[in-house]
């Protein structure tokens, strides 16, 4: 019985380990100015169990919504691309979860690349 037991419980622990790649995201984002004037350069990053959060400022279409924001991986890269502005612009506080397996190790937002090193 205890042999049982202890299989059942090391093939749990085996299909536990083998995940798929994957990346997920949770964006919020709220309005700031109604220009891009006072934009702030500045980048923060908070790390969690849940994965990283990246809070900055955006210059960011009239009528931006979430479904426009693509995220993807690519290698050890996390991808995030906001869509290409035609039109009027405000200035929008982005906060973005990013919840990542594996591990990666760079953010590339609209082609600026950060190195991410996540606190112990």
């Amino acid at each position: 019985m205890s042999r049982l037991v202890i299989f059942i419980l090391f093939t749990c622990i085996i299909f536990s380990c083998n995940r798929k790649p994957f990346v997920t995201h949770k964006l919020k984002f709220e309005k700031i100015s109604d220009n891009c004037e006072n934009l702030k350069p500045s980048f923060r990053m908070v790390s969690n169990v849940a994965g990283e959060r990246y809070e900055f400022e955006k210059c960011v279409d009239v009528d931006f919504t979430r479904d426009m924001l693509k995220v993807s991986r690519q290698g050890d890269t996390v991808l995030i691309q906001f869509p290409k502005t035609s039109g009027h612009t405000v200035l929008d506080k982005i906060t973005l979860d990013i919840d990542s397996y594996p591990v990666y190790n760079f953010i590339t937002i609209d082609g600026e690349t950060f190195n991410v090193i996540p606190a112990n």
